[in-house]
């Protein structure tokens, strides 16, 4: 754990969000496909960075409290973000990818995923 746990904990118990972390999981799946994906053809180092990167941050970062292992401690805006990455590159990887039917579908998860997140998103921004 992290020197700067106790800095960046949160106060108040953490919401119930075990609907939204499905959506969540799901959301960042996508996002791990459709980046490599949309950025293969032109690169593929990039592909693979991309992939790194959106497993790696989120994997290495983290506010205290709202997971049980915590690498480096972040404030709460730090998570909201790295979700924020994630949302927005499985919605533009997608329409870049596939098909648009597919991309429209990806668009609303990524909506029904912002929606549900809110309290935990609320939360993690107050302290």
């Amino acid at each position: 754990m992290s020197s700067n746990a106790g800095r960046f904990a949160r106060s108040g118990p953490r919401p119930d969000d075990r609907v939204a972390s499905v959506f969540r999981f799901a959301s960042e799946l996508v996002a791990w496909v459709a980046a490599p994906w949309a950025l293969l053809p032109g690169s593929v180092w990039q592909a693979v960075l991309s992939v790194v990167v959106l497993i790696g941050l989120p994997t290495v970062f983290a506010t205290p409290g709202d997971k049980r292992s915590v690498l480096v401690a972040v404030p709460g805006f730090v998570t909201v973000g790295l979700v924020a990455l994630q949302l927005v590159v499985a919605v533009a990887a997608a329409w870049v990818a596939w098909h648009a039917v597919v991309a429209a579908v990806v668009t609303v998860l990524a909506v029904v995923t912002v929606v549900l997140e809110l309290p935990r998103w609320r939360w993690l921004l107050t302290g």
